[in-house]
């Protein structure tokens, strides 16, 4: 039912205008409280604190549906549910109702900064600083490639309270745009997701409350993983929906495309690779739904989630790839939506975590012991 109701808003209220959002680079607002109001941005929040609490195999069918039509949309409904994860398990009752609530609600966006100029897959690396004062904490320092980063009412900010510590002197804090020294800085134009928001932010002597540290002292690093092996099945369920979207814009065009007098669904080739891509679709399937219910279930599941980001994001490069090649010219035409998906998809294999860096998560947890 969750499956149906997004597939119906997504292809009704979202993909007559995902072209233009995307052309314009607009900030699809009134589509995201819309969604919110489905219950869509907080979708593993407990219902006594504003979320719909129906798990992460509902949030993955739905986030598939949303990337169908809109993957800007879809990302931005990742990152609002990615918030709300270390909130849901670290967060204290007082700030469960200042920042959960309005989150899981969609009154407020959320964003999560763990990436630096000079820290992006070594999450260990970040220098930003967070210095304890009598009463608040002083943050300096820079976080770039922040998805919502000009929109979020809060943001999770991964900060360095201890020198020497490693991932161990690393914390983690709840910065509202309002604080003293917040400002955002850069927003970036982006090859693809270009609806969805992605910005700089930077702390010049950010005054962060006392109240307002996540968990305790040197837990940021702990949070931030945590988070991200959910946030990778986002990511996963957006890759999926953008790879069903090129398979059934391949599939239909190949029906009506003629030349040397047939249609080229005809043709062996362009047979193939519509097999292709149904086969890898079928197999990312059953990756990211199995992370999703092993996290449903309470079990560990950071080594799925992995491999059903590293292999999803890859598959839908290649499924853009065989869309685009099907459409031949027409597909690197800004008319035709597969010529959209083919730059939206290349992040995937970059953002909450490289492919290489997924690979780096599996092999460590297959050598355990050995």
């Amino acid at each position: 039912m969750i499956q149906l109701m997004a597939r119906d808003f997504a292809r009704r209220e979202i993909e007559p205008v995902a072209a233009r959002l995307d052309r314009e680079a607009m900030f699809p607002w009134e589509i995201l409280k819309k969604m919110a109001q489905l219950g869509l941005m907080g979708m593993m929040v407990p219902e006594e604190f504003g979320g719909s609490n129906v798990g992460a195999v509902s949030y993955s069918l739905a986030m598939q549906e949303i990337a169908y039509s809109c993957p800007s949309t879809a990302v931005t409904m990742s990152v609002c549910n990615l918030v709300c994860d270390p909130l849901s398990h670290f967060a204290d009752p007082e700030q469960k109702g200042r920042y959960l609530v309005p989150l899981a609600k969609g009154e407020k966006l959320g964003a999560f900064a763990v990436t630096e100029p000079g820290a992006g897959s070594d999450a260990a690396g970040v220098c930003t600083r967070a210095i304890r004062a009598k009463d608040h904490y002083l943050l300096n320092g820079s976080k770039v490639f922040i998805t919502n980063g000009s929109y979020a009412g809060v943001i999770i900010v991964v900060a360095r309270t201890s020198e020497g510590g490693g991932h161990k002197g690393i914390s983690a804090f709840l910065v509202e745009p309002s604080f003293p020294g917040f400002s955002v800085g850069t927003v970036e134009e982006k090859m693809g997701l270009r609806a969805s928001n992605t910005a700089e932010l930077v702390f010049d002597d950010c005054v962060v409350p006392l109240d307002n540290l996540l968990g305790r002292e040197g837990d940021g690093f702990h949070i931030a993983m945590q988070a991200l092996d959910s946030g990778r099945i986002g990511i996963a369920s957006q890759s999926m929906g953008m790879a069903r979207a090129c398979l059934d814009e391949a599939v239909a065009y190949s029906l009506r495309r003629k030349q040397f007098g047939k249609y080229i669904s005809s043709y062996q080739a362009i047979q193939w690779m519509i097999a292709d891509m149904a086969t890898e679709i079928e197999a990312g399937g059953f990756l990211t739904l199995n992370a999703a219910s092993l996290r449903d279930e309470g079990k560990p599941f950071t080594k799925e989630a992995s491999m059903a980001k590293l292999y999803t994001s890859e598959m839908v490069n290649r499924a853009a790839f065989r869309a685009t090649q099907i459409f031949g010219g027409y597909g690197y035409m800004k008319d035709y939506k597969v010529e959209r998906i083919y730059r939206d998809a290349r992040v995937t294999t970059v953002y909450e975590g490289t492919s290489e860096v997924q690979r780096m998560v599996i092999a460590r947890h297959l050598l355990k012991g050995g």
